[in-house]
């Protein structure tokens, strides 16, 4: 050492490193620096974490004496702990040098390089200074070099290790093992370094399994989780702990493929990324090839499990492929098979739809023209019908048919998979036979289930499926064409279906009960006692082989049902009748199966129970209103449950027919409950969400709170899941389902609270009585088995009204004639009598409102001039009651015989409970505001200009007080915003404007404006409790739609619902020449005796219109009287 840095100090930096290549191949938890210049004394940088190229950065300083040896030794250790280290750690390079040559390269940063390990040449980039002046009392402190007997073990454990991996010789391992025994031996229980000491022995032993010098796996297993278990959460060491079980997991899975060391692995490998910075060496080796890699692709070889575990790891699969990950398509699929296989087990509604979002994205992952792709879209499909079953959304039904369509198109003829595309291709036909009735897609259905079967021939693994299926599909053909032949075939074709299906066959059962109702079909034709002997044992074998709630035990009570109604039919034994309709009863409460089917099942039980009499009848159409009540509440938006309700063909008049049979039980009081529990269940369900809730703020702030809450979201929900992108709304819906949930557990929580039991439930009759405080409430029934009068007096029970001279056929004729009459006295001068309507409306009179009228004036003391309220249901809605007139003269020819608005003021209400509604939000009234908005000529398409609106605006303005402050919305500012902030607004609206009711969605119904319409769903989407009149006039506002007419879907009643206690609407067009005189007579009645100052009362409108009708007779014609009803309070 030249003299003058004698007593001099060297500022040593170590920058960083690279090529850091561990010789025993051990993943190291960092890198150190080790520099030493005698025997006995070192100095170790701090730990580096190794970066995934094997390089790290440390910019660790050092200041040193330059007094001692000249010479000094540099090493680069891996150390395997990050917290306190046992040794020294293992070796990667050991250079000797001098402080002369490391002040060779002046102020600058130079490399030093190190011997080879494994083909490369560790290197450190260092950087030495001489320092002239420094306090040597800052100097480092330096490490003894001398260890204890359990340092020195560990190192030569590390050292022998190494050697062995250079050498594979197996005395290297044997004495790197026993030095590691030894250093764990001196680690008892509870000793500072025993994780370590673990790993250490663990990492050699697997190292020999490895290379098949080592047998013991257990034990290397059992070792890394005790050492896991020593370094929990927040333990320096817990990555690399969970690294080195995964290792020797996957490396068990590799040599026993046993299924539960890889899916441990997959719960390892989760952990360790989430643990693992990305850069890091130890994450580029869990993430690599050999890591998770490995991993995913091993767990997505893995056969289907659809229990909870099985569909965690697979969770776990996904989780680990992130968007862009080339195993992601496969692990998405995988989930998606298993969520839909726990689907056919449980029922799920929520697993069916997560495997379509699964199966949306891996098809958005191959496009067109990618090979797979046609397997991908027949997954889609797969999933979309099986939700289609469960919940009857054609939606999906279509959409599967329509991606069934283009993967066939996608696969060569005989392709292997050619089979099972054109049996699922015909199963949606099949499917969309059931329920549209078109034969085409059944004849095809048998085609395509023809043509697959000949890719099935003896042996193939899938002649089974097939021979089943194209029996199935024979048997529906055989009931809609009535081909005996293709019944035999569907026969002999189920029996070879089940001989390839032996007991124990997971899916023999299916053919048990095909089988069976296919022979309850040739029992109805040739009446041979063996085949209806046979189908029941079928089904019950079906029954034992399926758990208690396996969503098919379903297909099996309703083909027993099948087989003892058929029975009962030939041999009238009252027990076949009390089987059947216990297994009714079994099919459609089953749980796990999805609403539609239970549903039909129900409808099918009630028509049976009224055909034979049968005294489960009213207990059928509950059950048939309850599963209404539930499938309606899955769907997410107004439109989707207004297609739920209108799928069942057969359940249009089941609201009417569940009160007939309740009438004919005598259970008065049952009828009126149904009639309202099955009527207007769009407006109930809706009105759910903006129930007040005073009364429970009072018992229970916290659960009112919580209500109110979940109700906002769902209502903000509903609009959501009318999204046109089907993967945006399958989203939509199962948040949707999500909150329904929630709300439905804090209905439960309330209904538990004192005085709640019966909270957010249909109504009692002694609650639903309430709607007639202020006068008498007239619900007609109008039924295929009866048709009548309820009447709900203001105290008391019930009255019924036969109407002896009147069915459901005279009903529906008389609907079409009034249609007819309607249309032709619209073209006739308005002077002309119109003869043929007062004829109709005479019968109105005579067969329907008379006799009403009797029991009200004679049995209920109802006096003249009373308020009533008409609740007409099915046809009934169709016929202007409220119009009746007997239009002749008494006996002595001088005298007019009285009609109905002579009698009394009648009003309608869509619902009693509607009613109640209204009335309890006139608690509160705020001050009154007039909007009179009008719209003479509106947008394009909307109809042509009308020219009395501006006047009709005008004449409103004059005669409405001032204490009103009155306002005028039209020309320009009339437009789709105006309208809605004006309603919302106001507490008296007048709408003078085109409206048209939608036949083919009513809540698209609209009133015409400048740009674009308002519809009745933006009308329900407000909520306007301080509102109190709206007049309409405008064309079909209170016209009902014709599927549902029981659900009064119209523009009035979405006003009704919105806010507005009274309404006044029409029926059907209104000639605005003429309307005006009942408008002028109108409001003139509504200020009739109004003192100064005060305020006009929305509950006078119907006494108002009743006499306005009546004063414009001779400039009114009658169809333009009739055509103005009121609806509210």
């Amino acid at each position: 050492m030249p003299r003058n840095l004698e007593g001099r100090y060297i500022r040593l930096e170590v920058v960083s490193g690279k090529n850091l290549t561990v010789p025993s191949e051990r993943i190291p938890a960092g890198i150190y620096v080790s520099i030493s210049h005698d025997s006995s004394r070192c100095w170790k940088s701090a730990i580096g974490i190794l970066l995934s190229d094997e390089s790290t950065m440390w910019a660790d300083t050092v200041t040193l004496s330059l007094d001692a040896s000249p010479a000094l030794s540099v090493e680069i250790r891996a150390s395997f702990e990050l917290g306190r280290m046992l040794g020294n750690g293992e070796v990667i390079g050991k250079l000797k040098t001098s402080w002369n040559a490391l002040l060779n390269h002046g102020n600058e940063p130079f490399a030093l390089s190190f011997p080879r390990v494994r083909s490369v040449r560790p290197s450190l980039t260092l950087k030495a200074t001489v320092l002239h002046d420094y306090d040597n009392k800052n100097s480092a402190l330096l490490n003894s070099i001398v260890g204890g007997q359990i340092t020195r073990d560990t190192d030569v454990g590390h050292a022998r290790l190494a050697k062995y991996v250079a050498s594979e010789r197996v005395s290297h391992l044997n004495d790197a093992i026993r030095h590691f025994e030894l250093v764990l031996d001196q680690c008892p229980v509870g000793h500072l370094h025993r994780a370590a000491a673990l790993t250490n022995l663990a990492w050699a032993r697997l190292k020999g399994y490895i290379q098949n010098d080592f047998q013991d796996i257990n034990s290397i297993t059992s070792l890394f989780r005790e050492a896991l278990s020593l370094c929990p959460q927040g333990h320096p060491d817990h990555s690399s702990s969970i690294y080195h079980l995964f290792e020797a997991l996957t490396w068990r899975y590799s040599e026993e493929n046993t299924a539960i060391y890889i899916q441990e692995s997959a719960e390892l490998s989760c952990k360790l990324l989430a643990l693992c910075p990305e850069g890091t060496y130890l994450h580029s080796i869990a993430a690599g090839e050999n890591g998770v890699d490995y991993v995913v692709s091993e767990c997505n070889n893995l056969p289907i499990d659809a229990s909870d575990e099985g569909i965690h790891l697979r969770r776990v699969v996904l989780k680990l492929c992130p968007l862009g990950n080339k195993y992601r398509p496969r692990a998405l699929s995988m989930l998606a098979l298993a969520v839909q296989a726990r689907f056919l087990q449980r029922g799920t509604i929520d697993d069916v739809t997560e495997s379509i979002q699964h199966h949306r994205e891996v098809v958005s992952l191959y496009p067109e023209g990618h090979t797979e792709r046609d397997t991908f879209l027949n997954n889609l499909a797969l999933s979309l019908k099986y939700r289609f079953d469960h919940q009857g959304d054609s939606d999906d039904l279509n959409e599967a048919i329509s991606l069934y369509e283009e993967a066939l198109r996608l696969w060569p003829v005989k392709h292997k998979y050619s089979a099972s595309s054109l049996n699922n291709l015909g199963a949606a036909l099949h499917t969309r036979f059931k329920q549209r009735g078109d034969v085409n897609d059944i004849i095809r259905s048998v085609s395509l289930r023809r043509e697959a079967l000949t890719f099935c021939p003896p042996g193939n693994p899938t002649r089974d499926t097939t021979l089943n299926n194209l029996a199935v599909t024979l048997k529906t053909r055989h009931e809609k064409l009535d081909t005996s032949e293709d019944l035999d075939e569907a026969i002999d074709l189920l029996r070879d279906s089940l001989q390839l299906r032996p007991h124990g066959h997971p899916f023999r059962y299916k053919g048990l009960h095909n089988l069976s109702s296919a022979l309850c079909s040739r029992f109805t034709q040739t009446r041979k006692n063996e085949d209806a002997e046979e189908a029941i044992r079928l089904c019950r074998e079906s029954l034992e082989a399926l758990p208690s709630l396996h969503p098919d035990r379903y297909f099996s009570y309703r083909r027993l049902q099948e087989a003892y109604l058929s029975r009962y039919r030939v041999q009238c034994k009252s027990a076949d009748l009390s089987l059947a309709v216990e297994n009714f009863r079994l099919a459609s409460r089953h749980p796990t199966q999805g609403f539609p089917r239970r549903i039909e099942e129900a409808i099918d039980w009630a028509c049976q129970a009224e055909v034979y009499r049968h005294d489960s009848a009213l207990e059928a159409y509950q059950t048939c209103l309850d599963l209404f009540d539930n499938h309606v509440m899955t769907r997410s938006s107004v439109i989707s449950r207004r297609e739920a309700a209108t799928a069942f063909r057969s359940a249009q008049s089941l609201t009417v027919d569940a009160a007939s049979c309740a009438i004919r039980h005598d259970d008065l009081r049952q009828a009126v409950e149904l009639l309202e529990q099955g009527r207007g269940q769009q407006w109930s369900l809706a009105s759910r969400l903006r129930t007040p809730l005073e009364d429970l703020k009072f018992a229970s702030p916290e659960l009112a709170h919580k209500l109110s809450e979940i109700s906002q979201r769902l209502s903000d929900a509903q609009g959501s899941a009318g999204s046109a992108n089907r993967a945006a709304a399958d989203r939509a819906a199962i948040e949707y389902r999500r909150l329904q949930e929630q709300w439905d557990a804090v209905v439960a929580e309330i209904r538990s609270l004192q005085g709640f039991s019966r909270f957010m439930l249909p109504p009692s009759y002694s609650q639903l009585q309430a709607a007639a405080r202020n006068g008498p409430v007239i619900i007609l029934v109008a039924s295929q088995y009866s048709c009548s009068a309820i009447i709900v007096p203001t105290s008391g029970e019930p009255r019924h009204v036969s109407l002896p001279r009147m069915n459901l056929t005279h009903l529906e004729v008389l609907k079409k004639d009034f249609a007819r009459e309607i249309r032709h006295a619209s073209c006739m001068p308005p002077e002309e009598t119109r003869k043929e309507l007062q004829g109709l409306l005479r019968t109105v009179w005579d067969e329907i409102m008379l006799p009403i009228v009797i029991v009200l004036q004679r049995d209920l003391r109802v006096g003249c001039c009373s308020r009533i309220w008409l609740c007409p249901t099915a046809t009934f809605t169709s016929i202007p009651l409220h119009a009746a007139h007997p239009f002749r003269m008494k006996a002595d020819g001088v005298t007019r015989e009285l009609c109905l608005e002579d009698v009394y003021i009648c009003s309608y209400t869509p619902t009693l409970s509607a009613l109640i509604r209204s009335r309890r939000m006139m608690k509160t009234r705020a001050t009154p505001s007039f909007a009179a908005i009008g719209q003479s000529e509106p947008g394009a398409g909307q109809g042509e200009a009308l020219k009395t609106i501006d006047s009709e605006l005008e004449l409103v303005r004059k005669i409405v007080p001032v204490t009103a402050n009155p306002t005028t919305l039209s020309g320009d500012n009339a437009t789709r915003a105006g309208a809605l902030d004006a309603l919302q607004h106001n507490t008296w609206v007048h709408l003078a404007c085109h409206g048209k009711q939608d036949h083919e969605q009513p809540y698209y119904s609209r009133f015409a404006m400048k740009d674009e319409p308002v519809t009745l769903l933006d009308i329900m989407n407000k909520d306007i409790p301080h509102a109190e009149f709206a007049f309409l006039s405008a064309c079909h506002t209170a016209v009902g739609d014709k599927k549902t007419p029981d659900e009064v879907i119209h523009l009035a009643a979405g006003l009704q619902f919105s806010g507005f206690k009274s309404v006044i609407g029409t029926l059907w067009v209104v000639d605005d020449a003429v309307a005006n005189h009942v408008v002028k007579a109108f409001y003139e009645n509504m200020v009739k005796d109004l003192k100064d100052g005060a305020m006009m009362d929305c509950t006078k409108a119907a006494w108002a219109l009743n006499r306005a009708t009546c004063s414009v007779k001779t400039k009114v014609p009658l169809e333009q009287r009739m055509v103005f009803i009121h609806i509210g309070v």
